[in-house]
């Protein structure tokens, strides 16, 4: 059985995630109180369901505690089982707290709003560490449906290296595991001809493929990761986000992230490659 765990900060999207699972046939449960969780996965795989999607978060209160013993007793049984982890910047929480009105659940008459995401923050840090990170703050409700969709088709096991562009005038991302500023590379953006292209665009590919300074960081790129990817994979890490950045996220770090990927796909086998300035 395939269950995949939607948790993270409220406000960052788990139920637009949790909707589009719905969407891909996955049979999904909100809000479920932590301790239920063994029971309903036995009653699910004994009704024939093989695909799962539950939402776990803060409103569990003190029973959220024991998520990764139980989760840990799953997989030892036999069970699939992803957990992805959504959050955003503080300041886009804040935001979309104040247009829906909504109240946080850990909110009240003596902890502002900042507060009470700086103690869910708190809370959530144990399964944090065991989860994939998407950062929602810069993605609207469609790409996160598709990034969401896109993980859960990865085979059951092993490393999942994803490479990701972004702009650094939008900030760094949060889920980023390493990170490489290519800001220094020649900038296909101050030819007119190139601007209107792309990093996934033939003309901006024979840009960068014909710089030898792009050539370079590609190659010690590649080597580092080379070099470091056998010890993740010792690690018994599941997840590892690789982020490219340059100025804009639409030439430099597109081409240098969808190359690194291609790269890495006829080595390692999981990978995903994800374009944040790109994703409207």
């Amino acid at each position: 059985m395939q269950l995949v765990l939607i948790t993270g900060l409220s406000g960052s999207g788990k139920s637009v995630a949790l909707n589009a699972l719905e969407d891909a046939g996955y049979y999904c449960v909100d809000n479920l109180p932590v301790k239920l969780l063994p029971d309903l996965v036995t009653f699910l795989a004994q009704a024939g369901y093989s695909r799962a999607a539950l939402s776990i978060d803060v409103r569990s209160g003190k029973t959220l505690e024991g998520l990764p013993q139980h989760l840990a007793a799953l997989r030892q049984a036999g069970t699939d089982v992803t957990v992805l982890f959504l959050q955003a910047k503080d300041d886009t929480l804040i935001q979309r707290f104040s247009e829906t009105r909504r109240r946080h659940p850990l909110g009240g008459e003596n902890r502002t709003l900042a507060e009470a995401i700086a103690r869910e923050r708190q809370l959530l840090e144990e399964i944090a560490d065991v989860s994939h990170h998407i950062d929602t703050s810069e993605l609207s409700p469609n790409v996160l449906r598709a990034w969401v969709r896109d993980f859960v088709q990865l085979p059951a096991a092993g490393l999942t290296l994803l490479f990701q562009s972004f702009a650094y005038k939008y900030g760094v991302p949060l889920d980023a595991d390493m990170v490489f500023d290519v800001r220094c590379l020649p900038n296909p953006h101050y030819d007119p001809k190139l601007r209107p292209f792309t990093g996934r665009d033939e003309p901006v590919i024979q840009f960068c493929a014909a710089d030898p300074g792009v050539q370079k960081m590609l190659g010690d790129i590649k080597r580092f990761i080379d070099e470091w990817l056998p010890c993740f994979d010792r690690d018994s890490r599941s997840y590892l986000t690789i982020a490219i950045g340059c100025t804009g996220g639409r030439h430099r770090s597109v081409y240098l992230s969808e190359t690194l990927a291609e790269y890495f796909q006829t080595r390692h086998g999981r990978v995903l490659v994800r374009h944040r300035e790109l994703a409207v």
